[in-house]
């Protein structure tokens, strides 16, 4: 079987990308702007990369095994000693592989230096051991509908990797109609059990193979890319400014008199990562912008594209993001149209 290795990256957080302070918006044409590992990976896969260390291909012989990362996730010197990797890989084989996460303390050389565990110690690990421990809490039934909920961890195979989709008014139709002048709409973004915000839409990409004590559903998309196009027209006899922002709202199940926030965000960071914005500006050039967020539950995102439309004028936006490890869902893209 051949693995081809399309994209792929992984860090640490010490010292690769820890998590310092952002504001809620920042450029990042450079792809040097992240706060964790999680956003800086996010962020590298988004632009097509491939880290330096990585094959581009690995071929396996039959009822053989090839080791594609083998990369320490060192804590000794760190005060505290607290260290975490992240790492997402966009592989496309030929026939069917079995995969494996595993972690493991270092095994020591003969002078007492800790080295990489060897593919024989990786294979006996997989074949001999045991489940990381101490297990989390089990998930709640996910048709449960009272008492406390619990989405569990999420662990094992969920289905696909992509969430593609084209906002319209209607199945039938072509186009997004701009809102009135003084409103706004949301489209949903990794809604979720007892969190849909009303929408009735579940986002979360169904387990097709899970541990019994783990999550069913993988609750928060980590990983899966959102791509969504919106034909935006204006359809009235005025000018009109229309924006586009990410908003994180106060979750809810089912919502009455729109959206909630918070007036003062809280201090729990809800999302960071890097969206792709993709569009034509008012001069009629093509912009691609990359922009790194930072939101807390209950805010209201700043704006990240501002468009003049010239009645009866259609514009195609194209917003992509991979959703960021360290997030919490759900979030809303947000389309408003402002009072000239």
């Amino acid at each position: 079987v051949t693995v081809d290795i399309i994209e792929a990256a992984s860090y640490l957080s010490q010292p690769d990308a820890p998590f310092i302070e952002l504001p809620s918006q920042v450029d990042n044409s450079s792809g040097r702007v992240y706060a964790g590992p999680g956003s800086r990976v996010m962020s590298d896969i988004l632009r097509g990369g491939r880290q330096d260390g990585f094959p581009a291909q690995l071929v396996i012989q039959a009822q053989q095994s090839r080791m594609l990362l083998n990369l320490p996730i060192p804590v000794r010197t760190l005060t505290p000693p607290i260290n975490g990797r992240s790492t997402l890989m966009r592989l496309y084989s030929d026939g069917k592989v079995y995969a494996a996460s595993l972690a493991k303390y270092a095994p020591l050389d003969t002078d007492g230096n800790e080295r990489s565990p060897t593919i024989a110690q990786w294979q006996d690990l997989l074949e001999q051991g045991e489940l990381a421990g101490p297990r989390d809490r089990a998930p709640t039934d996910p048709i449960a509908t009272t008492g406390s909920i619990i989405y569990g961890r999420v662990a094992g195979v969920a289905r696909g990797s992509r969430w593609q989709a084209q906002l319209v008014d209607n199945p039938t139709a072509q186009s997004l109609t701009i809102p009135q002048p003084g409103k706004a709409f949301s489209y949903g973004l990794s809604t979720l059990h007892h969190g849909r915000l009303g929408t009735g839409q579940i986002q979360s990409a169904p387990m097709l193979v899970r541990y019994p004590d783990t999550a069913y559903f993988a609750h928060g998309n980590y990983g899966v890319q959102y791509s969504l196009t919106l034909p935006l027209i204006n359809p009235t006899r005025d000018t009109q400014t229309v924006t586009l922002a990410l908003e994180t709202p106060i979750k809810q199940d089912q919502i009455q008199g729109g959206l909630r926030f918070l007036k003062a965000p809280a201090k729990q960071i809800f999302f960071r990562g890097t969206v792709q914005l993709s569009y034509k500006d008012d001069q009629g050039l093509p912009r691609t912008r990359y922009v790194h967020l930072v939101q807390r539950r209950g805010e209201q995102g700043d704006t990240l594209v501002r468009l003049q439309m010239p009645p009866l004028e259609q514009r195609l936006v194209q917003v992509d993001f991979l959703y960021p490890p360290d997030s919490t869902p759900p979030q809303v893209l947000t389309v408003r149209t402002h009072h000239q």
